[in-house]
């Protein structure tokens, strides 16, 4: 017994299988907007005008800036010369790298070794991302990536 391919098999198969392929694409350019967190800075050129002298003033600073999640506790730790300091935050926004849905702003509280606050943390890949005003008024701003102490 032989089986004779006829037109209808062959477009049945093409359609089929682009349907997979749109299908696919489409899913994945959905998931690609509604997680896209957004715009870093509204006009990137204007931006890009001091972004030179801003990046000498926050080097100059010479902040060791890190942080670490030990159960819900992130604590976030700015040493300058060797001392913990407690600038005033500005902004401080706890999340995972890839998405902004489960973002947190947490309230930080110094104890004299480094600012604790509580978070909905948990194992994985987080981020803190910090802008943050020393006492002489300049801004320094970074993406600490926090270390996971359990």
């Amino acid at each position: 017994m032989s089986f004779e391919i006829k037109g209808w098999h062959v477009a049945t198969a093409f359609v089929s299988a682009f349907s997979v392929i749109i299908a696919v694409n489409m899913t994945l350019a959905v998931n690609a907007v509604r997680t896209f967190p957004g715009l870093e800075v509204a006009n990137s050129y204007v931006a890009s005008q001091s972004f030179d002298a801003d990046r000498a003033a926050q080097v100059a600073l010479d902040w060791q800036v890190s942080a670490k999640l030990d159960g819900d506790t992130l604590s976030l730790i700015i040493l300058e010369n060797g001392q913990p300091i407690a600038p005033q935050i500005e902004a401080a926004t706890f999340g995972r790298a890839t998405n902004v849905q489960k973002d947190q702003t947490p309230d930080f509280v110094f104890d004299g070794e480094a600012l604790r606050a509580q978070v909905h943390g948990g194992r994985g890949n987080w981020n803190l991302r910090l802008r943050v005003r020393s006492a002489d008024g300049i801004l320094f701003q970074q993406r600490v990536i926090v270390s996971d102490a359990s």
